[in-house]
C-alpha cells in the first residue's frame, strides 16, 4: 500500500495488471480502501488465455487506457510472466523478489531492476 500511495503522491498514475479477473482484483481494491491510487485495473480476458501474461496484452491494454506509451511504463512484478510481459511490451520491469529464490530468477531474466522490499520502491518513488 505504501508503494501505491508513493506513486500518487509523486504525481504517477497506477494500472493493476493481473492474471486474475478485473472484478477480483477491484473487489479487493475496494476492500483495502486503494481506489484512489488506481486509475486502471486489466485482468484477465474471460476466454482468451492466451492474452494472459506472459502476453503483453495486459500492459498494451493498460497504457491504452490511460493514454500512455507502453514504453514509458514501468511494471513492478513478482513472477516470471511478468518480466516476460514487460520485455515484450517494451516497458521497464522492476522484479518484486517476494521470496529469495526470485532474485536470481529476475537477474536471469533481465529486469531492469530487482527489490526485496515493496518500502525500498515506495522510497524510491519518493524521491525520483
Amino acid at each position: 500500500m505504501e508503494a501505491l500511495r508513493a506513486a500518487h503522491a509523486s504525481g504517477r498514475a497506477v494500472a493493476v495488471v493481473s492474471n486474475n479477473s478485473a472484478e477480483c482484483v477491484q473487489r479487493f481494491v475496494e476492500l483495502h480502501g486503494l481506489g484512489d491510487f488506481v486509475a486502471k485495473i486489466v485482468g484477465r480476458p474471460t476466454g482468451q488465455p492466451q492474452l494472459m501474461k506472459p502476453n503483453p496484452f495486459p500492459l498494451i491494454t493498460a497504457a491504452e487506457r490511460m493514454h500512455m506509451d507502453v514504453t514509458n511504463c514501468t511494471l513492478i512484478g513478482d513472477s516470471l510472466t511478468d518480466i516476460q510481459a514487460a520485455h515484450a511490451a517494451g516497458a521497464t520491469v522492476i522484479g518484486y523478489a517476494n521470496k529469495p529464490h526470485k532474485a536470481d530468477l529476475f537477474a536471469e531474466a533481465q529486469a531492469d531492476a530487482i527489490a526485496d522490499d515493496m518500502q525500498a520502491i515506495a522510497d524510491a518513488l519518493t524521491t525520483a
